[in-house]
C-alpha cells in the first residue's frame, strides 16, 4: 500500500469532525442520560448470582468456568452498574462461555467485561427486545454482544477489543439491531456482523481492526464516522439464489483512509442490493472500491490517492439486474487506475464528477447516462470514455 500522505489525512480528519456537530444536532436525540435509580444490592454479588433488583458492583468479580454465567438479569428495567469494576472470567475460554447474560428489558453500564465467550449475551428465549449498553469496555471476549433472541441493542460510549466478533449473532435464530454511538472498535477479527440484523452506527471509530463489517443479511449505515488503519473495511457476498443479502450499505460523512483493502482479496467486490455514499471521504486505501449493485446514490464524496478509484458493475445471479441510479458531485483524484470506471452494461447517470490526475481514465463509462457537467484533465489514459467532459 502506498505510503500516507500527512496532509491528506489531515485535511480529511478535520473536514470530517468540522462537519460532524451539524449532522448530530440535525439526526440524533441525545442518548446520554442515565436513568435515575436507587440501587438496593451490590455489597454481596458473587458469580452465578441472578440479579432481580437495580445493582451497583463494590468490588471485581473474577468467575471460575464452573459458573454457569457471570451474572444474570432479570425483570424489565433493572439497571447492573458495575462501578466501574471488571467481570472477568478466570478459566479457560470457550466460544459460548457466557459472562453476563441479559432476559429481560435492561441496562448494563460502567464497567469492564473480559476474556468471556459471549461477553454480553441475549440467551434463546430471552425477552429482552431493547437494552442498553453504555460505557462498557467489552476486552478479550470471543464475541462482545451476543444476541441469541429479537433483541435491538442501543450501545453508547463503549470500547469493543479483542474479540473475534465484535457484534454477532445465534446463527438462523435471531434477530434484531445493533444501533452504536460514540464507540470504538480496535484490534478485533470481525467487528461486525450484519445477519438478520440491521447496523447504525454514529459517531464512531474503527482502528486496526482485520475487518470492520461484514454485511450477510440486512441493512449497514456509517455516519459521522472513521474507518482507518484496518486490515480491510469489510465484505458483502453475494448469496446467489441464497435466503441472504446485503439490502443496503450507506456511508454519511465518513472517513474511510488508509485501510489496506476496501474489501479482502478473498472476496474483493461488494454485492449489495444498494450501495449509498454521500460527502464521505476514501483516502490513501490499498485497493479501490469495486461494486455490484441493483442501485447506487454516490453524491458529494472525494476518492484520493487510493491504489484504485470507484469501479461499478451490475449484480448478477437470480437477485441481480442492470445496475442504475445517480453518481453525481464527487471528485476522483490522483488514484491509481481509473477515477470512475463503469462497466457496460450498467446505466447509472453520471453528473457533475471531476477526475484529475487519474493513473487509468478520469471517467469510462461508456454505458452510462450522460448527465453533464462533468470536468476531466490530466488523467493518464484519457480524460473521458462514453460521456462528454470539459477542462473546466
Amino acid at each position: 500500500m502506498k505510503q500516507t500522505r500527512g496532509f491528506a489525512v489531515a485535511m480529511a480528519v478535520t473536514t470530517l469532525l468540522t462537519g460532524a456537530p451539524d449532522v448530530l444536532a440535525r439526526d440524533t436525540v441525545p442518548s446520554n442520560v442515565e436513568p435515575k435509580v436507587i440501587f438496593t444490592t451490590g455489597h454481596a454479588v458473587r458469580c452465578g448470582d441472578t440479579l432481580t433488583q437495580h445493582t451497583l458492583l463494590t468490588q471485581d468479580l473474577n468467575c471460575p468456568g464452573s459458573a454457569p454465567f457471570a451474572l444474570r438479569v432479570v425483570g424489565a428495567g433493572i439497571v447492573l452498574d458495575l462501578g466501574g469494576h471488571t467481570v472477568r472470567r478466570t478459566g479457560t475460554t470457550t466460544t459460548e462461555t457466557p459472562g453476563i447474560e441479559l432476559q429481560a428489558n435492561s441496562m448494563v453500564r460502567n464497567g469492564t467485561v473480559q476474556g468471556f465467550g459471549r461477553g454480553i449475551a441475549t440467551p434463546e428465549g430471552s425477552d429482552a427486545s431493547n437494552v442498553r449498553l453504555h460505557k462498557l469496555a467489552l476486552v478479550d471476549n470471543y464475541v462482545g454482544v451476543y444476541n441469541a433472541a429479537t433483541t435491538n441493542f442501543l450501545i453508547t460510549e463503549c470500547r469493543v477489543s479483542g474479540s473475534v466478533t465484535g457484534l454477532s449473532r445465534e446463527f438462523d435464530a435471531s434477530s434484531g439491531s445493533f444501533d452504536v454511538r460514540s464507540s470504538v472498535f480496535t484490534g478485533n477479527r470481525l467487528a461486525m456482523l450484519a445477519d438478520y440484523h440491521d447496523i447504525d452506527v454514529l459517531d464512531s471509530t474503527f482502528t486496526s481492526n482485520e475487518s470492520v463489517i461484514y454485511c450477510w443479511e440486512g441493512r449497514v449505515r456509517f455516519r459521522s464516522s472513521t474507518i482507518a488503519w484496518n486490515n480491510a473495511v469489510g465484505s458483502i457476498p453475494n448469496d446467489g439464489d441464497g435466503p441472504r443479502a446485503c439490502e443496503e450499505m450507506r456511508f454519511e460523512n465518513t472517513l474511510i483512509a488508509n485501510n489496506a483493502t476496501i474489501a479482502p482479496y478473498s472476496i474483493p467486490v461488494w454485492e449489495p442490493y444498494k450501495l449509498s455514499m454521500l460527502d464521505t471521504l476514501v483516502v490513501n486505501n490499498g485497493t479501490g472500491l469495486q461494486a455490484t449493485a441493483l442501485t447506487v446514490y454516490i453524491d458529494g464524496n472525494t476518492f484520493y490517492d487510493n491504489a484504485g478509484g470507484l469501479t461499478l458493475s451490475d449484480r448478477e445471479g437470480p437477485a441481480g439486474g442492470t445496475l442504475t441510479g445517480i453518481v453525481r458531485g464527487n471528485e476522483f483524484l490522483s488514484n491509481d487506475g481509473d477515477g470512475l470506471r463503469v462497466v457496460p452494461p450498467s446505466t447509472p447517470t453520471v453528473i457533475n464528477n471531476v477526475a484529475l490526475g487519474n493513473a487509468g481514465f478520469g471517467i469510462y463509462a461508456p454505458t452510462a447516462f450522460d448527465g453533464g457537467g462533468n470536468v476531466a484533465r490530466n488523467n493518464t489514459a484519457g480524460d473521458c470514455v462514453g460521456i462528454v467532459c470539459a477542462m473546466y
